[in-house]
């Protein structure tokens, strides 16, 4: 893996996510009992062999940068999370938060390509220590994946640039990516949400660039009139310049977590008699001393994922109960997301729902024609 930069784009508000994107990150909403959205793509560099990600974020990211600190630093001694211009301060105080931040000295980025261009000596390095690969991640992005297969077949083909892909239903594709591929798997179509698409591939929006290819196009683009976006600018233009862009299959489970609705029902699939991710498959980092178990309730087997110090005094039907959550006596869970520490009133009747760690109850309809599966 040595000459791979790994970099995290984690700079999502959440406004699409309601209650659930207020007053947090969208990056550390909780996900499946045991996790926030965040974790799955740094598990799976790690679990990847890479030895740090490099962070690019700059909503609230003070607040981001010393949550990571605190869960993921420290906590492996061959892999640490990069906080760029930051780090060094970061570095200077182990095992906990430094005080005092360097002064900001770079511009505010106006989308994902800014975020490559401003952090640009970090991401790309120089002399013995330059980048050979970028390897692209976001932070809403639920998967377990090992990136070593498509780093292989990149470096192998000489490629520009590899883009993960994965085929959905068609009536889905409108929420997506577009793309489209000839018989040798070059990339000949990319269309960031079309209105009417001509495939059922979707850009899984995880990619490999060749790092001085990538470089140069965003030098190209830097001035022009341009959407400062990875999806919409980068790779569009790269495609119209005729650089070789290779396809790679992501054939198990990946889900882009955008809206509650689809939040909702992705916790639906890890309840299923074969769940889109296993328990042990999630990364462990909300309340990581506290055991969880899947908990089947009656003759039909329906399935919960409960933390061990839940207290349980109603009914937990098809949920997911986080750690410190109570459930009053007679009230009723149905197919529903519990956060940390949240309380259920006694003989409360609750179905498809979020329950906040304030108590307060997001309704979630999950309209089939406009979730993704």
């Amino acid at each position: 893996m040595d000459g791979v930069r790994a970099v995290l784009l984690a700079g999502g508000e959440g406004r699409r996510m309601g209650p659930l994107g207020h007053g947090r990150l969208k990056p550390l909403v909780p996900f499946g009992g045991t996790s926030r959205l965040i974790d799955f793509s740094i598990a799976n560099v790690h679990r990847s062999g890479l030895r740090d990600v490099l962070l690019l974020s700059q909503y609230e990211e003070r607040h981001l940068m010393d949550d990571l600190h605190l869960v993921w630093n420290g906590r492996h001694h061959d892999f640490r999370i990069h906080f760029g211009p930051y780090d060094a301060v970061y570095r200077s105080s182990p095992g906990e938060l430094p005080e005092q931040m360097p002064e900001r000295t770079w511009p505010m980025e106006r989308g994902t390509a800014d975020a490559l261009l401003s952090k640009a000596e970090y991401i790309f390095g120089q002399g013995d220590s330059a980048a050979s690969e970028i390897l692209v991640l976001h932070a809403d992005h639920v998967y377990r994946f090992d990136y070593g297969s498509m780093i292989r077949e990149h470096r192998a083909s000489k490629a520009a640039l590899t883009v993960s892909y994965q085929r959905i239903e068609r009536r889905y594709v409108h929420l997506f990516g577009m793309v489209e591929f000839d018989r040798n798997g070059l990339l000949t179509a990319f269309e960031e949400k079309p209105q009417h698409p001509t495939s059922d591939l979707v850009f899984a929006a995880f990619c490999l660039f060749d790092a001085a290819t990538l470089r140069r196009y965003l030098e190209q683009l830097n001035g022009t009139d341009w959407q400062h976006d990875i999806s919409r600018d980068v790779i569009p233009a790269m495609l119209a310049g005729g650089e070789f862009i290779r396809g790679y299959e992501v054939k198990s489970y990946w889900e882009d977590i955008g809206t509650v609705d689809r939040y909702h029902r992705a916790h639906r699939g890890l309840l299923q008699a074969e769940p889109t991710l296993a328990l042990a498959d999630m990364p462990l980092t909300v309340a990581p001393e506290v055991p969880r178990r899947l908990v089947l309730d009656g003759p039909g087997g329906h399935a919960s994922i409960v933390a061990a110090d839940v207290v349980n005094e109603g009914k937990i039907v098809d949920s997911v109960v986080y750690p410190g959550a109570r459930i009053g006596p007679g009230a009723q869970v149905v197919d529903c997301v519990v956060l940390p520490g949240a309380r259920v009133p006694d003989g409360a009747r609750l179905s498809s729902a979020v329950v906040l760690e304030d108590g307060s109850v997001q309704q979630c309809e999950a309209a089939r024609e406009e979730v993704a599966p």
